[in-house]
């Protein structure tokens, strides 16, 4: 195995190895895409576990005979804020004529608001719950009718729960393309930046453009054969991200092996063979992590894991097998006009060299400094809440979210959303009763029995506005209210019940989760450092990094951009990348780190991975933080908190605890980091400027 291994390189970088490997991989992704073409990502968005009590009420609505029916609701207000007059309810009574004839259904309504300001007129749409195009079709008729048969002086608009999903989807028509063109921009201008030559930037971004399309086709099949629910962008980002880290870490290498090899194709072998190990730790390191999100009960969390991996892993086989002959064909002149010459030492990296030496001779104060500046930033939690509204969980305007704003400031704020209780038919008396005397609950009414009479659904309409924690109390209290009648076997479901439902599997998951994902963490750099005492402190360093994004992301959302809470998964699943992310720079880091160290003992060993792998890391971490940030670009609030929140942790992470934290741990400790192992060099004192001097000019062990 570790022979097959060593000669591996040696095939893809050989004359003839290098274009059948790159004719194999051509083969292989036509042939892949074309097998997976037709396949897409089903539909559904879940965001309560599936054994809940309001994912079993939704169950059970499935067996009533208008389970098929949604309702969507008209609201209609005066331009100049009046009240309505009768000529006003006289036309929405027309208007609600033409809704009849677009549905087929005569609607509900017009109900006039207890301040006179505002109506509703509820529509029911008959609606396969798989089928986006008829929904999508039905709520933009509606609309259209709307649109021709207009109310002099007011506005009517289309919400409720099927207009919030078209909204949604429409929303993202084109964003994902346009996320796409942008991280691609994004991508290419770093690489032109970092390697400066019009050249080289063209074959890694097409490497991981490619394996970021074939990716996006194989976990759809994936997402399709487990019926999993996972935001596609999401894992696009990642691939992006982690491929281009990947990339730069080999071509960085391998420009360091060029100024000393004569024979472009050895030095790439030599590059190859250095990188491999850190760059597979680093992936494995984060399959781990997200594959332990297969254990979270939230739909949506547990899909973009398994997708995420998998993802990733392709991305690791594009870097590793298809990148290499790629570069191989085109010899040392991809790099003009710059092209690393041997006996070359500026590619040593002076500015690198200069900080690691000044964090290495006075420790202290960039560890204190360092130390101070996460804290500062992780104390952005305090005062933070967990949890958006659905109105606030949008990023754009949508005519869902204004019309719901609408009957909010008209109607009582549980109307928009009511709460669905099924139970027994026999006990529908005892529930009601018991329901009617739960504080905040406005109405109690039976809507339909089941097609075997068996079950009665009551909808209960609260007084709380959904999403605010008076609502989240009040279903706990309805559910207390039925579990008084234990005959009738009742649930409480509905949005709000949902939402109830989502927060306590989204707790659940970040208690599972985060704990399992430090010990992967930790354990693949016990294996891959051969030490327990690096591991913990480079872990623990890593732990209070991420939580100082998650603190100055939350600040940053609430001051600049009025998000006032963040949603439900960011916590967890901010923690999961900056976690595993992290560690990647870490690994890079470290495990050249220990390398160097079997020379020139563990302080000069930091100061030479620093001084080498400096600026391919900083490259690495502003690639990751703007392709995470390019999340920003899609229109909910989940994804742009996301966004924000990483790629602050990433350029923190690169500028401040690889450079400046993780380095005077190392100087501090020395040799003891690697306890129980040891490194061949033993430290030395300090000597000097001259010495200083010296060490940043040396050439790098190999």
């Amino acid at each position: 195995m570790l022979r097959t291994l060593r000669s591996l390189p040696l095939w893809l970088t050989s004359r003839r190895g290098g274009w059948l490997s790159l004719l194999i991989a051509v083969v292989a992704f036509t042939a892949l895409l074309g097998a997976l073409g037709r396949v897409s990502l089903p539909a559904g968005n879940d965001v309560a576990p599936p054994g809940s009590e309001s994912a079993r009420a939704a169950v059970l609505a499935e067996r009533f005979p208008d389970a098929d029916e949604h309702a969507v609701l008209l609201v209609a207000s005066r331009d100049d804020g009046k009240k309505l007059d009768d000529d006003d309810v006289a036309a929405i009574n027309a208007l609600a004529t033409d809704v009849e004839a677009e549905t087929g259904r005569e609607p509900h309504g017009p109900i006039v608001s207890d301040d006179g300001e505002a109506a509703v007129l509820q529509a029911t749409l008959a609606l396969d719950d798989d089928d986006d195009d008829a929904a999508a079709d039905a709520v933009h008729g509606l609309r259209d009718t709307v649109a021709a048969n207009p109310i002099d002086g007011m506005t009517v608009q289309v919400t409720g729960g099927p207009a919030f999903g078209v909204d949604v989807a429409s929303a993202f028509d084109g964003a994902d393309f346009t996320l796409l063109m942008v991280t691609l921009g994004i991508v290419a201008l770093l690489l032109i930046v970092t390697y400066r030559s019009p050249v080289l930037w063209m074959i890694p971004l097409v490497v991981v453009a490619l394996a970021d399309q074939l990716a996006n086709k194989a976990t759809a099949a994936v997402g399709a054969g487990l019926g999993l629910q996972f935001d596609s962008g999401i894992v696009s980002v990642l691939v992006f991200g982690a491929g281009t880290n990947y990339a730069l870490l080999l071509i960085s290498r391998y420009r360091e092996e060029l100024a000393r090899e004569t024979d472009h194709r050895r030095a790439l072998v030599a590059a190859w063979r250095a990188t491999a190990p850190a760059i597979v730790a680093s992936n494995v390191t984060v399959v781990l992590a997200l594959s332990t999100l297969a254990l979270a009960v939230i739909p949506g969390t547990r899909g973009l894991g398994i997708a995420s991996a998998v993802g990733l892993l392709i991305a690791l086989a594009a870097v590793l097998l298809v990148l290499p002959p790629a570069l191989a064909v085109c010899g040392r002149r991809i790099f003009w006009p710059f092209a690393p010459r041997v006996g070359d030492a500026a590619v040593t990296g002076r500015v690198w060299g200069a900080v690691a030496h000044r964090v290495s001779r006075r420790p202290w104060v960039p560890l204190v400094g360092g130390l101070a500046l996460l804290g500062v930033l992780a104390g952005g939690l305090a005062g933070a809440s967990v949890g958006l509204t659905q109105v606030e969980k949008f990023r754009v305007e949508s005519e869902s979210a204004a019309g719901l704003t609408v009957l909010g400031d008209h109607f009582p704020a549980g109307e928009a959303q009511p709460m669905i209780v099924i139970g027994d038919t026999g006990e529908v008396d005892a529930l009601t009763a018991a329901l009617g005397e739960v504080p905040g609950v406005l109405r109690v009414s039976a809507t339909g029995e089941g097609t075997d009479g068996a079950l009665t659904r009551l909808l209960v309409v609260g007084k709380p506005a959904p999403g605010t924690t008076e609502s989240l109390d009040l279903v706990s209290a309805v559910r207390d209210a039925v579990d008084t009648v234990p005959d009738a076997d009742a649930v409480v479901g509905g949005p709000v019940a949902a939402d109830l439902d989502a927060r306590e599997g989204n707790q659940r998951d970040l208690l599972l989760v985060v704990p399992l994902v430090l010990a992967v963490s930790l354990l693949v750099l016990i294996v891959l450092l051969r030490s327990v005492v690096a591991p913990v402190l480079l872990l623990a360093v890593n732990i209070l990094s991420a939580v100082a994004a998650i603190g100055a992301g939350t600040w940053l959302s609430r001051v600049v951009f009025g998000w006032e809470a963040l949603d439900l998964q960011v916590p967890l699943l901010s923690f999961l990348f900056l976690v595993a992310l992290g560690i990647d720079y870490t690994i890079f880091l470290v495990h050249r780190a220990r390398v160097e160290a079997q020379t020139v003992g563990t302080r000069q060993g930091m100061v030479r991975a620093l001084t080498a792998t400096g600026g391919v890391i900083t490259s690495a971490g502003v690639v990751l933080a703007a392709v995470f940030a390019a999340l920003g670009l899609l229109p909910l609030v989940t994804l742009g908190q996301i966004g924000l929140i990483v790629g602050i942790g990433v350029l923190v992470d690169t500028f401040v605890v690889r450079t400046l934290v993780v380095p005077a741990i190392f100087a501090i400790v020395g040799d003891r980091m690697w306890w129980p192992g040891k490194v061949g060099g033993a430290d030395r004192p300090h000597g000097g400027e001259y010495e200083d001097a010296a060490v940043a000019t040396a050439p790098v062990a190999r």
